[in-house]
């Protein structure tokens, strides 16, 4: 049995390891000022981060359509497949996930299996890889969701704004936790946890805040092989720091993938924004991510 793997552009999965592992990718929608684009294709990074810099300006998201999934779902059993996993950011955080089940219900349940990894990034692009590795190894679709969802719960995904207010105004954190993190220059660390944008630990400065991240990043990558993802936007100078300091302090690191926030998750947390992904499953994947 051939079992496709799908997911949505959130993940911020390298390219190579798209291409290398035939993954499907269905890009989310980025809203400008005056136009609209789907994420990585029509609307990058750097353009999200220059609108969010200018006083006043906006960007929304939108999840894709059932029948953006639909399309893909096709494309991939019209390839060959005989059943597909298709994995997606939490349904917490985005409608992605409610509406690759709605697609699912129309190609056909018994074919289509929609997995939620409660969580994002490369939080969920980790899962992704696992699946797809275990699919081309000749796993069923029961076996690579499994592994998706397990490798997506074990993930720790942790991340330092500049500013609340992106989080506060898309919704994905609430008005007092945003007022929390502009009182006093409190500088939150945020996780993710049970599908959720909550508080970790509060710090004074930026600074001390990256320093948590790092510290804390690394008390979750233990003593076992590990892989880890550094997020960005509009900050590469910060995530390469960050990424030197976790290749010096964690031993058994397998891969480490530095990359840019894509549209759809850079409109939220803003400009400065950095984060690492922890996943403590990871085995290396084949490309030269370290």
């Amino acid at each position: 049995m051939s079992v496709a793997v799908v997911t949505d552009s959130t993940a911020y999965l390298p390219a190579d390891l798209v291409t290398d592992l035939d993954i499907e990718v269905v890009p989310l929608y980025v809203v400008l000022t005056g136009r609209s684009g789907r994420e990585g294709l029509d609307v990058g990074s750097a353009e999200v981060a220059r609108t969010l810099a200018v006083r006043g300006q906006q960007v929304t998201t939108s999840r894709p359509t059932p029948g953006d999934f639909v399309a893909a779902y096709r494309r991939r059993l019209a390839a060959g497949a005989d059943r597909i996993v298709s994995v997606h950011l939490s349904g917490e955080l985005s409608g992605t996930w409610d509406a690759a089940r709605t697609a699912a219900s129309q190609v056909g349940d018994h074919v289509v299996t929609v997995v939620d990894g409660r969580t994002a990034a490369m939080g969920t692009g980790f899962a992704v890889l696992a699946a797809a590795r275990a699919a081309a190894a000749g796993a069923g679709a029961d076996e690579v969701a499994a592994i998706a969802r397990s490798t997506a719960e074990a993930s720790s995904t942790l991340f330092v704004v500049d500013t609340l207010e992106h989080l506060r105004r898309g919704g994905r954190i609430g008005s007092a936790a945003a007022v929390l993190g502009t009182a006093l220059s409190v500088r939150p660390v945020l996780h993710v946890q049970d599908g959720r944008i909550v508080l970790l630990e509060k710090v004074r400065t930026t600074s001390r805040a990256v320093s948590r991240l790092v510290q804390r990043a690394v008390d979750l990558c233990g003593d076992g092989p590990v892989s880890l993802a550094v997020h960005h936007l509009a900050a590469a100078g910060r995530a390469e720091a960050l990424a030197d300091q976790l290749r010096a302090r964690v031993p058994a690191l397998h891969e480490l993938h530095v990359s840019e926030l894509g549209a759809a998750i850079g409109a939220h947390v803003g400009p400065g924004a950095v984060g690492v992904v922890v996943d403590p499953t990871g085995q290396p994947s084949g490309a030269g991510g370290r």
